[in-house]
């Protein structure tokens, strides 16, 4: 399904998603970021919160990272300080760089077993098919943040992959 240099461009191209969109939102004020814009995770800082949380869920299941104290329904708000927020979203992004690097074929032609917290159940799934999901997950929610960074008056700068990372 996937290779480990699918891998690695992905953890490129989230990354230097994640720093346009956040310059863009730390352009808005605090009361901006907080607004209430009809996304499922509300508001701007509250998408970028719920995106840095499922990260790290996702992370603590492929690559042992601490698994997030509290549930998905509360993830909005895992980080309430937009500074405090960035520097944790640079931090994960590194270390999600990281992990690409290290992602082989055998570890992906692999099956992950966890206890979903959303669906209530264990579950058991390739673990080519979630890093798709992983990264299918994060490209969704920025989506969803660029458009109300956009809506808010903002420009994050070009978007498409083959315009932010180089491909093979």
């Amino acid at each position: 399904m996937i290779t480990p240099a699918y891998v690695r461009l992905m953890a490129q191209y989230n990354a230097e998603m994640n720093r346009r969109l956040y310059a863009a939102a730390s352009r808005l004020t605090e009361a901006q970021r907080g607004e209430d814009g009809g996304a499922f995770w509300h508001s701007i800082h509250g998408t970028l919160a719920h995106l840095f949380w499922g990260d790290s869920m996702w992370m603590s299941r492929f690559d042992g990272w601490q698994r997030p104290a509290i549930s998905i329904g509360e993830s909005h708000t895992v980080i309430a300080d937009f500074n405090a927020l960035r520097s944790a979203r640079e931090a994960a992004d590194a270390r999600i760089e990281d992990w690409a690097g290290r992602v082989t074929e055998a570890w992906l032609a692999g099956d992950l077993v966890w206890y979903s917290g959303a669906a209530k159940q264990e579950k058991r799934h390739g673990r080519a098919g979630l890093v798709v999901h992983f990264f299918n997950h994060q490209t969704h929610h920025r989506g969803q943040a660029h458009a109300l960074i956009t809506r808010a008056g903002e420009a994050t700068g070009d978007t498409d992959l083959m315009l932010i990372v180089p491909l093979p």
